[in-house]
């Protein structure tokens, strides 16, 4: 995947795109309804924006996720655009383009840069073996190598099965560098974001994440509802470490 440095925490995005039939129908695809996620997730960028990265200073990991943050925000300035339509991948190591994806996208690239960990073939896999124990949201009967690991409650549900959950807190201190973190925006759709080593002037940790504008790193970990704290590390990494 091609990468640059970005150039600021938060560099110049292009204007939005609009709205058209083309990523409602993407969207239908992505999600069990069709909702106008990308016109939503694009509110919440620009609020989330207006308050991220004050007063930042690093803090230290218990465990040894920082190379996964600094993966995640290599993405910055990289992955402009969201666009959740479902694209035919590779297997293994597939990926839609680098300029775009959701979410899941950010966590994806990130794991495999840091820790060469591929989260469709180890989601893919788990799956095939055990996907009763997996939602069946979208009316799935079989796994998708293609879609699978690129929804949340897929991710969630892998990475309780790896034993990575951790409590859901109010508190920031809490949350550590590295850590993933999912959410419930308003109309019902999940979201998930990399705890980043930045924090607020008050101790509450930035998060990397792409909710309608690209990847970016802004104040947004208690910007929605949690629903789920995860601390995953690699089990190669573990065994190494």
């Amino acid at each position: 995947m091609l990468q640059r440095t970005p150039n600021t925490l938060n560099p110049k995005q292009p204007e939005p795109m609009s709205i058209d039939r083309r990523r409602a129908d993407a969207l239908d695809s992505f999600q069990k309804r069709p909702i106008d996620r990308r016109s939503f997730l694009l509110s919440l960028a620009l609020s989330a924006g207006a308050t991220a990265a004050r007063a930042e200073r690093p803090v230290s990991p218990a465990t040894d996720l920082l190379a996964l943050v600094q993966a995640a925000r290599s993405q910055i300035g990289v992955t402009l655009r969201y666009d959740p339509a479902y694209v035919s991948l590779t297997y293994p190591g597939g990926d839609v383009p680098s300029d775009r994806g959701v979410c899941t996208d950010v966590i994806i690239r990130a794991y495999r840069k840091a820790y060469d960990c591929d989260l469709q073939r180890l989601v893919h896999d788990d799956m095939t073996t055990a996907f009763q124990a997996y939602p069946k949201t979208w009316g799935m009967k079989q796994p998708d190598k293609n879609i699978d690991h690129r929804r949340v409650p897929n991710l969630q549900t892998f990475f309780e099965r790896q034993k990575a959950r951790w409590p859901v807190s109010d508190r920031g201190a809490d949350y550590l560098p590295g850590d993933l973190v999912t959410q419930m925006l308003p109309g019902n759709l999940p979201h998930i974001m990399i705890v980043s080593d930045r924090k607020r002037s008050d101790g509450v940790p930035l998060v990397i994440h792409n909710i309608g504008q690209g990847t970016r790193e802004e104040d947004y970990l208690f910007g929605s509802p949690r629903t789920g704290h995860y601390r995953f590390v690699p089990k190669r990494h573990r065994e190494a470490s």
